[in-house]
């Protein structure tokens, strides 16, 4: 059996509470999460503390990111709602030359993702990181290339879960991004992205909630996808490939690409309706 190290900004959240029993469930006993890091216990009302984490789910606590490194023999960053902690959180690990996973979203922007890749690649590191969306099933059988123009639907806000948009998104599309547009109303917002081919598709985040929908124009028909599949189980079946075997799962190409879009998004959302270069 492997091992893999969790370093995260704090422990009680709904990714690293759920990784541990499906990695060793999907990975047929193979792997299995033993070490821990967290930097602060949990900020949130009621959440546990570092230790009362490690405890619950039988891990074993590490008191530096030094020590999960030396004992762990994959590592994975979490931080999933925090991704401005992520450049902080992989300084070691991407230097540790261990097949190392960063949960999403990997970076605030194109520059800190540009910073993270070329730290990893420096030191030998394998290493990738992906909204789970990216495994939906529903995806697998659409040919990009008679894609015209896409529109996207999902739930929450833009900062933390347009990831689930995006990957998706720019995985189908393509494309290299040019110039985005915000647009926003009560408790829901609209981005405007306009390809250097000369596409265009859209990301709708509703705070009020949304299935994850995507309509998809063809050249010769539209075809409207809501993902029903458990893709979350799908992406850590992917997971623990990426473990075993070492192949990376997601170019880099395509996160710096996704990330430069979000980063442009948020740049947007101070200018409502005027276009912002990626």
């Amino acid at each position: 059996m492997k091992t893999i190290g969790f370093i995260d900004y704090y422990l009680d959240e709904w990714h690293a509470n759920t990784y541990p029993a499906m990695i060793k469930e999907l990975s047929g006993g193979e792997l299995e999460v033993a070490y821990a890091y967290g930097m602060i216990d949990s900020p949130l009302r009621g959440g546990m503390t570092t230790d009362q984490w490690c405890e619950k789910y039988s891990v074993a606590r590490c008191v530096s990111i030094e020590e999960l490194i030396q004992k762990s023999d994959y590592l994975l960053v979490l931080s999933p709602d925090n991704c401005e902690m992520h450049e902080q959180l992989c300084q070691l690990p991407l230097r540790s030359g261990k097949r190392t996973y960063v949960d999403k979203t990997f970076a605030p922007d194109k520059e800190t993702a540009l910073r993270l890749f070329a730290l990893a690649d420096e030191y030998g590191t394998p290493c990738y990181s992906t909204s789970a969306l990216r495994f939906a099933t529903e995806y697998k059988d659409i040919d990009p290339a008679e894609i015209t123009a896409m529109s996207c639907w999902g739930p929450n806000d833009f900062n933390t879960y347009s990831i689930h948009q995006l990957e998706p998104l720019m995985m189908l599309m393509k494309a290299e991004p040019d110039r985005v547009m915000w647009l926003d109303g009560e408790r829901w917002m609209t981005l405007a992205v306009q390809f250097r081919d000369g596409r265009s598709a859209t990301v709708s985040c509703f705070g009020t909630g949304s299935p994850f929908v995507t309509n998809i124009g063809g050249k010769n028909k539209s075809k409207m996808v809501t993902v029903e599949s458990d893709f979350f189980r799908e992406f850590i079946k992917e997971l623990c490939r990426f473990y075993q075997t070492g192949e990376i799962q997601v170019p880099h190409e395509d996160t710096i690409s996704i990330m430069a879009v979000r980063g442009a998004g948020l740049r947007a959302q101070q200018t409502p309706g005027v276009w912002v270069e990626v």
